[in-house]
């Protein structure tokens, strides 16, 4: 008898047979979990976490009765507390029906790639916290000023550039301030926000001042540990939104929290805590406390924003999809539940319109196309793809729902940029045999034969589909050429197409890693969607040929630019002048955590910038279906023509 089970926050699915262990599964499907005992229940280190409940999503009704009851290993090495909020060992736990298992981050094996900006970019430092010393006179009986004023008045003594009448102080500072003074024997490091509000007292000279960025994706989230003092980048952490489990989009998101009582409450929890999670995570490889975070840069798209700052989405899933606010808000981290400085700061970015967030505000400020004269297409490749176009004289911008194919979230076996992860693919037109390169390999595959390989992440996607059209695997509408005579071109068990990159012998799954008819489908919808916005906004700022393309997003360095045109990500351009940017959201949110004029310049760009609803307008659905086919139905590609030439004709 076959059950039905769901990995989270991973998304990895499918049918196993009664009577499997979780770990036996786990390695079945890809999900890698720690098991340094080699799974015989010792070590106590695949932890993982039964989802309860009914997930409409899967149509999966996910119960405790449904494991096997706990054994003794798990009894020994599971606390009273971890066995009540349902966690097993993976290696101990036979499964006997649906169910939905969550594999929290310390269980899982291979840590994520971080994918930075492709490059650093110049700007001025001047962050909006920053410490100042200063030495107090003690209190006389001639001298009765009170802590706040003595500490207000050294400080415009000493520093001429703040004005007394502009300073305050945090109320949570203000209930410590005069032991902290007595502590130092009075002599302080004050903590500034913007010059204008003490967010903190420490006792003596203290010059470690830390600040954080993080990009709240709808799949991922990506954050950094910044030194406030001198600019350098100190430490990154990464991982999956773990709000994956209620749905892959942000419609899905909305939904769950207008459907359900505790809805917003319980996403808001989970993207705390991972939050939290990244900030532990850095400042442990750095050896700080987090009581020296002092601000913190989030940027998100609206639903993720609305969700993690705790406020209700629901209007952002009924026309016209207003937002609650669209002004870039400060708040206290502790009202976030955010654990850094108590009397910190969270700098929210502002947002342009609809589903159009502060990560996209965050991308222009960082790539700065109203500072040029070319007519460039900016694409934030992500869940909610963002897309920009325009110059110095006008910018336009859109939102497309992408979904996650690109991140590997919908891919039979997609998974995120991390160790065992195929990141390049090249195919022969002759044999149709596939080369390969895996994250964490120097060498491809033909010259290493490593047996490392665990799934495809995003730019592996993207190449594969480009080679399988440039090789005549598939056709241009998406359908497998089933007359190549390779062995590797087969039906899967369920009778549907696919094509093998991977023998199960040469994997570190023990399975046949493919790429199947719905793979491509998936891939087929989330690119249509980028091209047909891409198409809106040239043709609302008149204009039928762009000067240059930007690809960013998690990924975005590692796209082949090659390969992502012929597939039609974009309309045509010369290659020279594509470029890939990375994770150009979470460049822009370190600039604004280092530089606070650079807050300054996106509120004017967000107010500027002219939002455009493409799925609105009429003619989207005809160019989402042109968009459809490799590289596109209609559209003409002259500067890979060369290259569409030479793809076979069956």
């Amino acid at each position: 008898m076959d059950v039905n089970v769901v990995f989270q926050p991973i998304g990895r699915k499918g049918k196993v047979c009664l009577g499997k262990t979780i770990l036996d599964v786990a390695r079945e499907f890809g999900v890698d979990l720690e098991s340094p005992c080699g799974g015989n229940g010792s070590c106590g280190k695949c932890k993982v976490k039964l989802e309860e409940g009914f997930f409409e999503k899967y149509g999966i009704d996910s119960k405790a009765v449904n494991l096997s009851p706990f054994t003794r290993e798990e009894e020994k090495l599971l606390t009273q507390e971890e066995q009540s909020q349902n966690y097993r060992l993976a290696c101990c736990t036979k499964i006997m029906g649906d169910v939905v298992i969550s594999v929290p981050n310390e269980s899982e094996r291979g840590k994520q790639v971080i994918l930075e900006a492709a490059k650093r970019k110049l700007f001025q430092l001047n962050p909006a916290v920053k410490k100042y010393y200063i030495e107090l006179q003690k209190p006389t009986l001639e001298d009765y000023r009170d802590d706040f004023t003595r500490v207000r008045d050294a400080l415009v003594d000493k520093f001429n550039h703040l004005k007394k009448d502009r300073i305050t102080i945090d109320y949570k500072v203000l209930t410590s301030l005069g032991n902290v003074i007595r502590e130092g024997k009075y002599k302080v490091t004050a903590v500034l926000w913007m010059d204008r509000e003490i967010i903190s007292i420490e006792p003596g000279l203290d010059k470690k001042i830390y600040g954080a960025s993080v990009d709240v994706g709808t799949t991922t989230i990506a954050a950094s540990l910044c030194d406030l003092s001198t600019g350098e980048i100190l430490s990154h952490a990464s991982g999956l939104n773990p709000q994956i489990k209620y749905g892959d989009d942000v419609l899905s998101r909305i939904s769950y929290c207008g459907m359900n009582e505790k809805g917003l409450e319980e996403m808001n929890d989970l993207i705390i805590q991972e939050i939290n999670r990244l900030i532990q995570e850095m400042i442990t490889s750095i050896s700080v406390k987090e009581a020296y975070i002092y601000d913190i840069v989030l940027v998100f798209n609206t639903v993720m924003h609305h969700i993690t700052l705790n406020i209700d989405p629901e209007y952002l899933g009924q026309s016209p999809f207003s937002s609650v606010v669209t002004d870039e808000l400060n708040i206290k981290a502790r009202e976030l539940g955010i654990k850094i400085c108590e009397g910190a700061y969270v700098y929210a970015p502002p947002i342009e319109a609809g589903f159009v967030g502060a990560d996209n505000v965050s991308v222009l400020i960082s790539e700065e196309p109203y500072k040029q004269d070319k007519m460039l297409l900016i694409i934030d490749i992500g869940t909610n793809g963002e897309i920009d176009f325009g110059n110095s004289k006008m910018l336009l911008s859109t939102s497309c729902a992408t979904g996650p194919a690109f991140e590997g979230a919908q891919i039979k076996y997609g998974m995120r940029a991390a160790s065992g992860a195929i990141e390049k693919v090249k195919i022969d037109k002759i044999s149709l045999e596939p080369d390969f390169k895996i994250i964490g390999e120097d060498c491809w595959y033909s010259k290493s034969r490593t047996k490392m390989a665990k799934g495809i992440c995003g730019s592996g996607i993207i190449d594969v589909v480009a080679e399988m059209y440039k090789s005549g695997i598939i056709r241009t509408d998406g359908t497998f050429n089933k007359k190549t005579g390779s062995k590797r071109i087969r039906k899967d068990d369920q009778g549907k197409m696919e094509y093998i990159i991977v023998w199960k012998q040469d994997t570190a799954i023990g399975n046949d890693i493919s790429i199947t008819q719905k793979d491509i489908r998936a891939v087929q919808l989330a690119k249509a969607a980028l091209y047909a916005g891409a198409k809106i906004v040239m043709e609302k700022m008149g204009v039928d040929a762009i000067d240059g393309v930007v690809l960013a997003g998690a990924f975005g360095s590692y796209i082949n630019k090659e390969s992502a045109m012929v597939i039609g990500l974009f309309p045509d351009c010369d290659l020279k002048n594509v470029v890939t940017v990375g994770n150009a959201a979470g460049e822009g949110a370190k600039i604004a955590l280092l530089n606070v004029n650079k807050r300054d310049e996106a509120k004017k760009v967000a107010k500027n910038i002219k939002f455009i609803e493409s799925a609105a307008e009429k003619n989207f659905q005809t160019e989402f279906y042109n968009a459809m086919n490799f590289p596109h139905a209609k559209d003409n590609f002259a500067h890979i023509q060369y290259i569409l030439d030479n793809v076979p004709k069956f």
